[in-house]
């Protein structure tokens, strides 16, 4: 039976990754598919993974219908086999939706990569729906590691190294950005609550508040 698939996980778990290498997967079997996605930090219509691999793709655009552009390439002879959506969180529920219907009306299966909650610890509406609808959930075994070595559960949004809770949902950046510019950070639980980042962490490590202190 076709089903609808969502990968989650946090930033750096590889989950782009193994959306390329189910796509290599069955394209080596013979098998035909269309990649969505949606702002990758490679570029419009780009499904790119950290450790270097990339892909052209569909850009996912707003009010874009998926279901639409679907049977619109298979009407015109194209075959479909399966269908790959990267940044899903990125999407509309709507369009969440369309890719419930292309597993129900056209029996395809839809693999759906996504984080769950952005930088606020706030659910994406597009991966809400999924939550909402998707046949299995699948977490990446793959764990993340905050700063501290414990395993990441949350995205921090970070602007010259100290993290910011306020502001845009979507802003596009990545974990390996400059501490100056706009970037991501991934951090567990605890210190994403102290708002402690890796920078943040040195410089209370390098202050003379929190050296040994000796008497004379």
């Amino acid at each position: 039976m076709p089903e609808l698939v969502f990968f989650s996980g946090t930033m750096d778990c590889g989950k782009s990754t193994l959306a390329l290498q189910i796509g290599h997967n069955r394209s080596a079997r013979g098998l035909q598919g269309v990649i969505f996605t949606r702002d990758d930090r490679a570029g419009e219509g780009k499904l790119s993974s950290r450790l270097g691999l990339v892909t052209e793709a569909i850009e996912a655009g707003p009010g874009m219908d998926l279901y639409a552009y679907l049977v619109g390439q298979m009407s015109k002879g194209d075959k479909v086999d399966y269908v790959i959506v990267d940044e899903a969180q990125f999407l509309a529920p709507e369009q969440i939706d369309q890719l419930a219907r292309v597993v129900d009306d056209l029996g395809l299966d839809v693999f759906a990569f996504g984080i769950t909650t952005d930088f606020r610890t706030k659910l994406f509406p597009g991966s809400q729906r999924l939550i909402e609808l998707a046949d299995r959930i699948e977490t990446l075994q793959v764990e993340a590691m905050c700063w501290c070595g414990a395993r990441a559960t949350h995205n921090a949004r970070t602007v010259g190294g100290e993290m910011v809770v306020e502001g845009e949902q979507v802003v596009v950046g990545d974990v390996d950005r400059p501490t100056e510019q706009i970037g991501y950070e991934v951090l567990c639980r605890r210190h994403h609550r102290r708002r402690m980042t890796s920078a943040a962490a040195r410089a209370a490590a390098l202050s003379p508040d929190v050296l040994p202190v000796t008497s004379a």
